[in-house]
């Protein structure tokens, strides 16, 4: 069975006037693998995924996303809407969810990046744009009983439980179509009982949809159940990659942690 690159990061650098934020870091993700990148706060992390998917354009190194199909395409300087476009979406540490529209509406947002109807043909309400916002509604719909919030459709945002705001990003993330999904922090701020919802929903994201799945994460417990391999960052450097066991283990990760958990407990 051959292995699929899904991301391939070579070398890639970051600097902010004299600031090394990033410091010649290699990454590479398989096709339906979970992978966890972690690191002590100022480690590089989110701007690691900031590099990735555009928001910042790198000093130095390759960022190359892998289509599904064997096809890899160099994303050095693409935009952001275009690299969601090409498969791979994104999360955010702080929530950004449009607080004042229905969260059926949030994930229809995430969906118009695959409609085919132009301008002149929405504003005159043809036939073929109905049609396709009659597919948006439903396709946003659906994804909303994939997360658990279908109940929630015609909602308020901002009237959702903390944890529900966190699933719904999730959901108008995947309304993209991505082939990797990155998720800055999904458990920020969340109990014990949402972390292992959350759990739960990452795992099916996989499973059932076949999304590959590059997580930033602090809670560490969370990080050693749900990934195959993780790699850690100090410094905007990396200074390990392995399975959970081998991450636990290592005394270059203990040290850059100085005390913070690091274990399964």
């Amino acid at each position: 069975m051959t292995t699929e690159t899904i991301l391939d990061v070579k070398q890639l650098t970051m600097d902010f006037g004299g600031l090394r934020a990033l410091n010649h870091v290699d990454l590479t993700i398989n096709r339906g693998e979970i992978v966890a990148l972690i690191g002590p706060n100022g480690a590089g992390k989110t701007t690691f995924f900031n590099c990735v998917t555009g928001i910042y354009t790198p000093t130095g190194g390759d960022v190359f996303l892998g289509d599904g199909d064997g096809r890899l395409t160099r994303l050095n300087g693409v935009k952001p809407n275009r690299i969601a476009a090409l498969g791979m979406t994104r999360t955010f540490q702080n929530i950004r969810l449009f607080q004042n529209m229905t969260v059926l509406e949030n994930v229809m947002i995430g969906r118009h990046i695959r409609t085919n109807a132009g301008i002149f043909s929405a504003l005159t309400r043809m036939p073929s744009a109905r049609r396709e916002e009659k597919q948006i509604i439903d396709d946003a719909y659906q994804l909303l009983k994939k997360v658990d919030l279908a109940e929630w459709a015609n909602e308020f945002a901002k009237n959702l439980p903390y944890g529900a705001q966190r699933r719904l990003e999730i959901a108008r993330a995947m309304a993209t179509d991505p082939v990797l999904l990155l998720l800055d922090e999904p458990a920020a701020g969340m109990n014990p009982q949402e972390t292992q919802e959350l759990d739960t929903l990452i795992r099916r994201i996989r499973d059932k949809e076949g999304i590959t799945i590059l997580l930033i994460e602090h809670d560490m417990k969370l990080v050693m159940n749900l990934s195959e391999r993780i790699y850690v960052m100090d410094y905007g450097s990396r200074i390990a990659t392995g399975t959970p066991v081998d991450i636990k283990n290592n005394p270059a990760v203990i040290k850059a942690y100085l005390g913070e958990e690091v274990v399964d407990a």
